[in-house]
């Protein structure tokens, strides 16, 4: 088991990452917290597959244990849903002295942090990532939230799990389409910060030789993004890099409802897109796209998208968080594993028409 920890001004907390630590839940909690009860927000895929053998384990423990099993997808981060979770937890009596568990990949993490942040004003939670996407981004640095109408994430909080704990055997229950959507963000991480890892993922010759690599792949990702919110713990500076590719991949979700493309899928089309017109406009060293684009095709992700109406995109783009006073902080790469922010605006995209 790998462990790695992140210290922050006012918290700190740790990352464990091994096989099978799913089978040791019980223990890990007990060796870390003190808890009479502990609610569990997960969705119908995550429990029909884990939810029982969790459920054993902690009552064992003689602790109660509370399942609360949502729907599957994007939609499920939603206030209309917020409510519910709410209610269920005060006919569970749960207290500031118990715990939550976020049982899911991304849409869980962030629902169940935005809840364990806001529900009698913070319970301890701990984030417990289903899916490679969450595993490396999402159930790390405090970034919870809910989404809005008008696009993603709108309405959240820095809010950190107590503990981070990820087992790399569950990437084994994955279908291909959920594995490579992670892939986009473990790509990300090396476009932004580690040539090395860029490459190493280029030279894998199959699934087998990345999967037999995959704890040190997570531990390097994690690691990171460790880094990154460590020194700019509330998303203000050079923690923004993180969100390289994002600002149009949230776009091209919201567009298509969340239902054509996955995050990472839109993602990785953003990764390629900015940085194929960042070269475009002297940003990047020419080559770097294409880099950028063999990488994707090779996990099994788009590239590029085809839209009948540029215009809607852009009207997306100009609600993006990263969007203040009319001044856009876009991140581009200098080359691969190199990033950087850029101060711009709506203007900068006017070449994709």
């Amino acid at each position: 088991m790998k462990t790695l920890n992140i210290n922050l001004k006012d918290k700190n907390y740790k990352i464990l990452i091994g096989k099978g630590l799913r089978n040791k839940i019980k223990n890990i909690l007990d060796e870390n917290f003190k808890f009479k009860k502990v609610a569990i927000i997960t969705d119908e895929n995550v429990y029909k597959i884990y939810g029982k053998e969790i459920k054993q384990q902690l009552l064992s423990g003689n602790k109660k244990v509370e399942f609360i099993i949502l729907k599957p997808g994007e939609k499920t981060k939603s206030f209309n849903i917020l409510t519910e979770v709410y209610n269920k937890l005060l006919d569970f009596k749960i207290t500031r002295s118990d715990l939550i568990i976020a049982l899911g990949g991304g849409v869980i993490g962030d629902l169940a942090g935005f809840v364990s942040a806001t529900f009698l004003r913070g319970i301890k939670f701990i984030q417990i990532p289903t899916t490679l996407l969450a595993q490396v981004d999402s159930s790390i640095g405090g970034k919870v939230a809910v989404d809005l109408d008008k696009g993603k994430n709108l309405v959240g909080a820095f809010y950190h799990p107590e503990l981070v704990i990820i087992d790399v055997d569950v990437l084994n229950s994955l279908d291909n389409r959920v594995f490579y959507d992670g892939m986009a963000e473990v790509i990300k991480y090396g476009c932004i910060r580690d040539e090395k890892l860029f490459n190493t993922l280029m030279s894998f010759n199959c699934k087998n030789d990345l999967i037999n690599s995959m704890e040190d792949i997570i531990y390097t990702c994690c690691d990171i993004k460790r880094q990154f919110v460590e020194n700019d713990e509330k998303d203000t500076g050079e923690r923004m890099i993180l969100n390289f590719g994002h600002t149009i991949g949230h776009a091209i979700e919201k567009y298509y409802n969340y239902e054509k493309y996955t995050h990472g899928e839109s993602v990785a089309i953003g990764m390629y897109l900015i940085t194929k017109l960042s070269e475009y406009k002297g940003y990047t060293d020419i080559n770097e796209s294409n880099k950028i684009k063999k990488i994707l095709i090779k996990y099994n992700l788009p590239c590029d998208i085809n839209l009948e109406k540029f215009d809607d995109l852009l009207e997306t783009i100009s609600l993006d968080k990263k969007n203040l006073d009319n001044v856009l902080n876009l991140i581009l790469l200098n080359k691969i594993g190199d990033a950087k922010i850029v101060k711009s605006s709506l203007e900068f995209f006017q070449e994709v028409k």
